[in-house]
């Protein structure tokens, strides 16, 4: 797409975006980065990033549980 400012034409090429959040047990961290890489590379420019860290306390708000019982 060329677009233009103050003058100057500019091609300003943007991919589409899609952000996932995931929580899962530590366990299955592994599994899921490897089915997300299977499924989500295409080998091209934008096939994103994965972010691992850790979530300090997870609570259902409806039912009260907490951490692992409010996956």
């Amino acid at each position: 797409v060329l677009q233009q400012w103050r003058g100057q034409k500019y091609c300003v090429d943007l991919l589409p975006k899609v952000k996932i959040e995931l929580v899962v047990p530590v366990e299955k961290s592994d599994a899921v980065v490897e089915i997300i890489m299977k499924h989500a590379k295409t080998g091209s420019i934008g096939d994103g990033k994965i972010f691992i860290y850790p979530v300090e306390k997870i609570i259902r708000i409806r039912t009260g549980e907490t951490d692992g019982d409010a996956l």
